[in-house]
């Protein structure tokens, strides 16, 4: 028998991509486009397992956790977002998640992390970001929070501002793949 999944991606190409994946790897899934559906989705049956994207049109995937453990205590949650930090990941544990994926990620990842036995730590990634990406996620959440403000994000990170443009005028620091 299957095990019952939610997905809530709203970007339907990927969500169809992930449905594919995990019903090969033995998931029932279930699509919700947005935290609406996803909301009606879970008052609708038993979730037991469900992959959320953070960020959705219509609000936070982090609002849907609490519903999902209010109606399935021992539900497998996992975040996947492609805007991952440090505050958000801490969030999503603390509300009940048991893992936090940053996209794109792989689906064997995504297994792993939905099958999670509920031991006290997962497993360690086999390539963990860089000093220089943790540094350039850092600024990405205070620029964020700043709400785009550079003057504002440049005084809180205590830089001068001109630096902060250079940094934020850059892509993400690329990981290298372990050899």
């Amino acid at each position: 028998m299957s095990d019952p999944l939610l997905i809530v991606e709203d970007d339907s190409v990927l969500a169809k991509r992930l449905e594919h994946a995990l019903q090969k790897r033995g998931f029932a899934p279930i699509v919700a486009n947005s935290c609406a559906a996803a909301k009606t989705a879970i008052a609708g049956g038993d979730v037991t397992h469900a992959l959320i994207d953070l960020r959705l049109a219509d609000g936070s995937g982090l609002d849907l956790v609490p519903l999902i453990r209010a109606r399935t205590p021992s539900a497998k949650i996992v975040i996947l977002t492609g805007y991952g930090n440090i505050a958000t990941a801490v969030a999503a544990i603390k509300s009940g998640a048991v893992d936090y994926l940053a996209k794109p990620a792989e689906p064997d990842a995504i297994e792993a992390a939905l099958r999670h036995a509920g031991s006290p730590l997962p497993p360690p990634p086999e390539a963990p970001m860089s000093a220089e990406r943790v540094k350039w996620e850092h600024i990405q959440r205070v620029y964020y929070q700043c709400g785009g403000n550079i003057s504002e994000t440049a005084r809180k990170l205590n830089m001068h501002r001109r630096s902060l443009q250079r940094i934020l005028q850059k892509y993400a620091p690329q990981e290298q793949n372990p050899s």
